[in-house]
């Protein structure tokens, strides 16, 4: 048996390693391009590809270029522009930063450099998939870079193997541009396939807010569609400092997979888990089930809290402190959902919504639900709707036909010139009826709203138990015989750095053994849950998520039955003052546009809709 010798691995040999790493298809060649040109600081992209980019990748930009000198290094592993000192590594603000991708492409592929600085002569430089560095010769260009990609995986036809159709190929780019296009609404983008224009995206110059941004927006409904920029909400929020932008579609456009979620780190485009759970924590209580949120949000960090060298093609990041960063990013889209539900009543305009603390409806004319239309019917209860009463056999009467009569007799008569006119209205305005007894109908500024009154009244209660829960410092209950559960030595570590944790849920756990741990208290909510599942979900959620929300679940499961249970059914007749209290209720609840099961609990009519069905011309 002859022993290996340890030799070292030919520049060829070691860039085609690295590329095994970093080019895994056309579209990974064409991301590290374009992110070159963007740290070039290119307002300008151009990108054209033949048969899927195996026969051509190109990609032109307006940047700074290459000074004539630097192309050799340019092409050379472990050369850049971006970082110098190690120190440097801890602040990276640019995309790239490594100094391997061009090296690596060159290797596996017939690479074309041509570039040139601000009123300068151009130069090229040419590498045929091996080790030769052939002399560096004078072009036309101007100002910018031009990259050409031809060929790819010649050399290596067991790569070549492994890629897919073209069409299949193409797409993987096309998605690719959508998501660098989403983050960089000042750079405009154009997309060629065989020659032909596919996708031409135009640069943005207004330093307006995305949210007031014409062309931003035009970008963002050409990327994601319009009826995303009709229901999404545009989010902003600050703390801990970290900033959190971008836009948050209404639970109401939810997507069967997670096809429309997009998360960018200081301008890099990433996927974390961590981040995917905070998302759908935030849309927990107001998501149908096996629906997925889209959003879009741009996280802006100190570079010194994030580490972006922990993955080859740079699509995965670390934070420093995960649990901070992923309650940050709960809280901010939990609170804009809340404040976004209670000004999401008017229709859309077509521009994305900015969130608003408060929110109100000009009224441009007295409604004919008025006060003494109200009055006429019965006197105001001084109780909000009741919860656990039922009408009596008496409410089931129906009014006389003049007390039905009263109700309009105010459409006939002259208005008063003293009468006052309303400037404002409620969002979800007064009550003018019940349809079904299931069904409340009112009238608010910009037409009819029909609430489903048991959905509506459910996420009343269910919020108010939620908040009276939160107030309380939480009852626990002593087990008599303490739950003693065998879990692994790295899962008992879990519960010990995160005793904190458990004590602020109610839980009193001991580690008993090397892996063993004890429960010996739990929430009183929780005493007839199923306690070993759910320790054992929220120590699996400390190590994946760094954070938990099972035990919150559980209780908050428990509250949704309960409001299901108490809130108003259907068929029960409601008067006039109850149905207002209850739309009087849902403006100043949270998330109060859907159910606990997701549902939606209201619907606008605007008076375009109506006389559109009627076909009247206003």
């Amino acid at each position: 048996m002859t022993t290996q010798r340890i030799h070292k691995l030919t520049p060829l040999l070691a860039n085609q390693i690295a590329a095994g790493e970093v080019v895994e298809r056309p579209a990974s060649v064409v991301k590290e391009l374009v992110e070159n040109s963007l740290d070039a600081q290119a307002t300008q992209i151009d990108i054209e590809i033949e048969q899927g980019g195996v026969r051509l990748i190109r990609v032109r930009d307006n940047g700074t270029g290459i000074h004539g000198d630097d192309l050799p290094l340019a092409l050379s592993r472990h050369a850049t522009s971006k970082i110098q000192l190690p120190d440097d590594l801890s602040q990276i603000m640019t995309l790239g930063f490594r100094g391997e991708a061009l090296a690596s492409i060159g290797s596996v592929a017939r690479l074309t450099l041509t570039s040139a600085l601000e009123k300068s002569q151009g130069w090229q430089m040419t590498l045929q998939g091996d080790a030769e560095r052939p002399a560096v010769t004078p072009a036309a260009h101007p100002r910018g870079t031009t990259v050409e990609v031809r060929d790819l995986f010649f050399n290596t036809p067991a790569r070549r193997k492994f890629l897919r159709s073209e069409k299949t190929e193409f797409d993987h780019i096309d998605e690719l541009i959508k998501r660098i296009a989403l983050s960089s609404f000042s750079v405009g983008f154009t997309l060629k396939h065989n020659q032909r224009l596919l996708r031409q995206y135009l640069p943005s110059s207004s330093v307006l807010s995305p949210a007031q941004d014409a062309g931003a927006l035009e970008r963002l409904s050409a990327l994601c569609g319009p009826a995303f920029v009709e229901q999404a909400v545009y989010l902003e929020a600050e703390g801990a400092g970290m900033h959190l932008t971008g836009w948050i579609a209404l639970p109401t456009f939810s997507r069967s997979q997670s096809d429309l979620q997009y998360f960018y780190v200081n301008g890099r485009m990433v996927r974390d888990k961590r981040v995917l759970h905070a998302v759908r924590e935030a849309y927990h209580d107001v998501l149908y089930r096996d629906r997925h949120p889209a959003c879009i949000l741009f996280l802006s960090i100190p570079p010194s809290l994030v580490d972006v060298n922990v993955h080859p093609a740079k699509h995965e990041v670390r934070f420093r402190e995960g649990r901070v960063v992923h309650d940050f990013i709960f809280r901010s889209i939990h609170d804009a959902l809340a404040r976004a539900d209670k000004s999401a009543i008017s229709p859309v305009t077509g521009e994305c919504r900015e969130m608003n603390e408060t929110s109100s409806v000009e009224y441009k004319h007295a409604l004919c639900s008025s006060p003494s239309v109200a009055s006429s019917q019965t006197k105001p209860h001084t109780s909000p709707l009741s919860l656990t009463t039922h009408p009596r056999e008496t409410r089931k009467t129906f009014p006389r036909v003049q007390e039905q009569l009263a109700l309009y007799r105010s459409l006939h008569e002259e208005p008063s010139q003293a009468a006052p006119v309303l400037d404002a209205v409620p969002p979800l305005g007064f009550a003018i009826g019940q349809l079904q007894g299931i069904y409340i109908l009112a009238e608010n500024a910009n037409g009819l709203i029909i609430v489903d009154m048991h959905a509506a009244h459910e996420r009343v209660l269910y919020e108010k138990m939620k908040a009276a829960f939160a107030q309380q410092t939480g009852a626990v209950q002593t087990l008599l015989v303490p739950l003693t559960l065998l879990l692994s030595e790295n899962e008992t570590e879990t519960v010990e750095e995160n005793k904190d944790f458990f004590s602020r849920l109610g839980f009193k756990i001991e580690r008993i053994a090397k892996e063993t741990i004890a429960v010996r208290e739990v929430p009183q909510y929780l005493a007839e849950a199923p306690l070993e599942q759910l320790v054992r979900d929220i120590i699996t959620d400390l190590q994946v998520h760094g954070d938990s929300t099972r035990a919150q679940e559980n209780i908050h499961d428990l509250f949704g039955t309960l409001a299901c249970h108490a809130a108003v059914h259907a068929h029960r007749r409601l008067s006039l003052p109850e149905m207002n209290s209850l739309l009087r209720n849902m403006e100043k609840t949270d998330h109060s546009g859907q159910c606990n099961h997701g549902r939606p609990t209201t619907v606008q009519l605007s008076l375009e809709d109506l006389d559109k069905l009627f076909l009247r011309g206003r």
